[in-house]
């Protein structure tokens, strides 16, 4: 125990020197850390804090100063402003010194007309040497003469005339305007200003003011405008009832209830209801309201800074109103800008549009092509049919001079008949008693050998007849039949037999009569050919049709030495032929007229010799 006790005095000795030195570190940093004095500005406003377009001013100019450092505001408000009384300046002048007596303001900010006029008013009472700056003011409202050494100035300069010529430019029917301004001191002195303007349009336009109304008489009136009419609004801070109004509310209550377009040349108002023209933009006079108090506040002396007046800015509209109130873009002023514009259809989806039009051009350019190839090749199954009809024709003809003899014959048998009948019929008449039953037999004789005779001689006019192609409800029954017929005295002179198989059931097909004809009648002859070397015992030529799978079916075989196997595939080709005088054009026509009844044909060799040719057509 008394080991620890000369250690405390030590310990103690330790802490106190430690103390020592923790303060002395401490010191320069707390003097350092209270750095320069802060610069205070003084800000004076005319209405209050939350009165447009004053608060937006305010803000715009306090953020631009604040951007130095070590600066500090004292906002203050004009509230007798809004009275024509003056009787509580004096008081409020001593409240101000009072406020400020330790330490005066490095700089006074008047916002607006009333905070101007009372400085200047009393500026004598009011720190006089304290460097002031008028702002947010119309320079007809700043008396320059009264501006001291410490005062300077950046104020707007309006055109009013600009303003109403505005409105009859973009609205050239503009009978009547209406004129939103209150009762208070400074905004009276804006109607007096006014009126002076509005003369200059007295010749054309009835203006009607709303300094007497109470704020609710207004929104009546605003209501119930005639055709052609226009509002201006000037702006509302008392009524004539004495009523106090926050310009934004004021404002979007006359916007809901007014019948007509509404213009002000505040910046603050736009987009909010007004249809627009030229501007007062509050950034624009808020950066150069900062930068004046900056050089100010970095010791440059205010009367040595020359007054800046802000004109309005290019003409601006708003797209959203123009189309409201029907306002054509060609009857803006030059130079103008149209803010919140809709987009068009195209600028929101041109890429979308671009594509489909594309696609719709490439389907549409495919189309177009796939019908002109279409057409060609339409024209071309026209034009090839209209060969095929002539080769059709040409080989027909060429049919019909092989059956010379055959038709020669068949005609001379029914004209011989004819002869004997007549001549029989002659020698009975010349008797002293002429048989009468004879003779009608014998008329009957020559009836039936005539329309013999006849039908030969259609069936070769048939034959050789040049028609277009036509497509008709036939039996291919009745067509074989018929064709035989017409083939059956050629088979007999050239010892064929000829052996139908047809078939007791019609096969009602879709087809022109003449070329299906063509097509048997080619089969036919050319299994004749086929047998010319076989022995007239074996000339067998057997035709047959039947129903197969939903198709009409026809067959001629013939017993002849048939096709050789390297030769199948070639059969229907043009100009292929195993005779030495033949075109081989037969088969290929019978090919064509086939295929352009949607049908088949077909040629194979018989197990025993001979060839057979099958054709299948669609039933109808």
């Amino acid at each position: 125990m008394r080991l620890a006790v000369p250690w405390r005095p030590f310990f103690a000795r330790i802490f106190t020197a430690a103390l020592a030195i923790a303060w002395l570190l401490a010191t320069p940093c707390q003097s350092q850390a209270a750095g320069p004095t802060p610069k205070r500005i003084l800000m004076l406003h005319s209405y209050g804090l939350r009165f447009q377009p004053w608060t937006d001013y305010s803000e715009a100019l306090r953020a631009g100063i604040s951007q130095r450092p070590f600066v500090t505001f004292q906002d203050h408000s004009l509230l007798n402003a809004r009275a024509a009384s003056d009787k509580s300046d004096a008081a409020f002048v001593d409240y101000l010194r009072a406020l400020n007596h330790d330490q005066q303001p490095d700089l006074i900010i008047a916002i607006g007309s009333p905070a101007a006029n009372f400085v200047q008013a009393h500026r004598k009472d009011l720190f006089p040497t304290t460097p002031m700056l008028f702002t947010l003011v119309e320079r007809r409202r700043v008396d320059l003469d009264k501006l001291t050494e410490y005062d300077t100035v950046v104020a707007v300069a309006n055109n009013d005339v600009a303003f109403f010529d505005n409105v009859v430019r973009v609205l050239p029917q503009t009978k009547t305007i209406a004129i939103v301004v209150g009762a208070s001191p400074g905004e009276t002195f804006w109607r007096n200003e006014l009126a002076k303007s509005t003369a200059l349009f007295a010749d054309r336009v009835q203006f009607r003011w709303y300094d007497e109304l109470s704020f609710e008489d207004m929104l009546k009136d605003a209501a119930n405008l005639p055709p052609h009419s226009a509002i201006f609004w000037l702006g509302l801070t008392v009524d004539a009832a004495g009523v106090t109004h926050e310009g934004n509310s004021a404002f979007s209550r006359l916007f809901d209830a007014a019948n007509a377009p509404i213009f002000f040349h505040d910046a603050t108002f736009f987009g909010r209801g007004i249809v627009g023209g030229p501007m007062q933009v509050i950034a624009g006079q808020g950066k150069k309201a900062a930068e004046v108090a900056l050089r100010i506040l970095d010791g440059e002396r205010a009367g040595d800074i020359k007054p800046t007046f802000v004109v309005p800015a290019a003409p601006m509209f708003d797209w959203r109103q123009m189309q409201r109130w029907g306002i054509s873009e060609s009857r803006l002023p030059p130079g103008s800008t149209i803010y919140f514009r809709e987009p068009s259809v195209w600028e929101r989806y041109w890429w979308q549009i671009s594509l489909i039009t594309g696609v719709i051009l490439l389907q549409g350019g495919l189309i177009s092509t796939l019908l002109r190839e279409h057409h060609r090749r339409h024209l071309a199954e026209v034009q090839s049919r209209q060969r095929m009809a002539e080769l059709a024709h040409v080989n027909r003809f060429s049919t019909a001079g092989e059956l010379t003899a055959t038709i020669a014959h068949e005609i001379n048998q029914p004209l011989g008949s004819i002869l004997t009948n007549a001549e029989t019929a002659q020698l009975i008449l010349k008797s002293q008693n002429p048989d009468i039953a004879g003779l009608a037999e014998i008329v009957d004789d020559i009836l039936r050998d005539d329309r013999r005779a006849s039908e030969v001689i259609r069936r070769m006019r048939s034959l050789l007849k040049k028609a277009p192609f036509e497509l008709k409800k036939l039996d291919l029954n009745d067509l074989v039949r018929e064709t035989i017929e017409f083939l059956s005295m050629l088979a007999v002179g050239r010892k064929v037999e000829l052996i139908e198989q047809i078939m007791p059931e019609a096969l009602p097909i879709l087809g022109d009569r003449i070329q299906l004809q063509q097509v048997i009648l080619n089969l036919v002859v050319n299994a004749i050919e086929a047998m010319k070397d076989t022995p007239s015992e074996s000339r067998i030529i057997s035709i047959q049709t039947s129903r197969a799978e939903g198709s009409a079916e026809l067959s001629v075989s013939d017993c002849g030495s048939g096709i050789p196997k390297d030769q199948l595939k070639e059969v229907f080709e043009p100009f292929f032929t195993s005779k030495a005088e033949g075109m081989g054009m037969g088969l290929s026509i019978a090919h064509t007229i086939v295929e352009a009844h949607q049908g088949t044909i077909a040629a194979k060799n018989r197990d025993h010799g001979g060839a057979t040719f099958t054709i299948r057509l669609p039933l109808v």
